[in-house]
């Protein structure tokens, strides 16, 4: 009998810890399984943070870092001293706009998106061409304004076609369209090529007779060179190809979206167009 009582006494006790040990299980199985949703959460959370946090970014710190290069008559200082431009005051009406100040940040044209992801700058705003290369790297917004890549040579030069510049200097802007535009045309990547940092030093060398021609955008060539300039001696000889102008924000800025936002308004209340009119540009349709 105390045998029976004993077996009965150890079938119970391990009936218990079986029974123990299996919500013990449960429980911390439970315990991982909440752990795990929590961080699922908490990683969704932060990339939607994430995804908003350059628009914040902007207006928290309550302005918007702007890189630009000299190029009139998108950004430049005029006669009198003071910083005017399309692009300059188109970008302090959206920054206006988005509760913002603007701050406008020269740089160097060839490391532009390096500055833009080391938040040197929050966008680049300065008749920037929305090219390929562009659009896969950073966030665009819409397209604002019409634009066209121009050669632009001494007024008494011989030209007939790209072909006359094989084996000619040639100078553009490191890092721009007219750069590309030169190395994607059949005749002028046999030019001897010559980079500048800025289009306004392009025009120099072409004036100065150190290049045969130089690549611009033509909004640029059109304000810059012609009678009653310091260019009259030069001369548009060629438009290659038409182009866009847009402004570009980190890849997967929201920012972009609320840009494009503030150029809706602006161009409903006549701003954008009074710009287009007193700088001599055409808008984007």
């Amino acid at each position: 009998m105390k045998k029976l009582i004993s077996m009965l006494l150890a079938v119970g006790m391990a009936a218990s810890l079986a029974a123990c040990g299996s919500t013990a299980t449960t429980d911390s199985a439970a315990a991982s399984e909440s752990t795990a949703d929590v961080a699922s959460t908490a990683e969704a959370a932060a990339d939607t943070a994430d995804g908003e946090s350059d628009l914040a970014y902007i207006q928290e710190k309550g302005k918007m870092t702007i890189g630009y290069t000299v190029y009139a008559p998108m950004n430049y200082t005029d006669e009198n001293g003071e910083f005017v431009g399309f692009d300059t005051e188109l970008a302090t009406a959206v920054c206006e706009q988005l509760g913002v100040e603007p701050e406008f940040v020269e740089i160097n044209w060839d490391t532009k998106i390096v500055e833009l992801d080391a938040k040197s700058i929050d966008c680049i705003w300065n008749g920037m061409t929305l090219t390929d290369d562009i659009m896969s790297n950073t966030a665009c917004t819409e397209a604002y304004a019409k634009n066209a890549q121009v050669i632009v040579m001494k007024a008494d030069a011989g030209y007939t076609s790209t072909a006359d510049l094989v084996g000619k200097t040639v100078v553009a802007e490191a890092g721009s369209a007219g750069e590309s535009t030169i190395q994607g045309d059949e005749n002028l990547s046999q030019a001897d090529y010559i980079s500048k940092s800025v289009q306004t030093d392009c025009l120099m060398e072409v004036a100065a007779g150190t290049a045969d021609a130089a690549v611009l955008d033509l909004t640029l060539a059109s304000a810059m060179i012609g009678e009653g300039t310091d260019y009259a001696d030069l001369a548009i000889v060629d438009e290659l190809n038409a182009e866009e102008y847009g402004v570009a924000f980190r890849k997967g800025s929201d920012a972009a979206a609320a840009v494009n936002d503030a150029f809706a308004a602006l161009k409903a209340d006549g701003t954008m167009q009074a710009l287009a009119d007193k700088y001599g540009l055409t808008l984007a349709e």
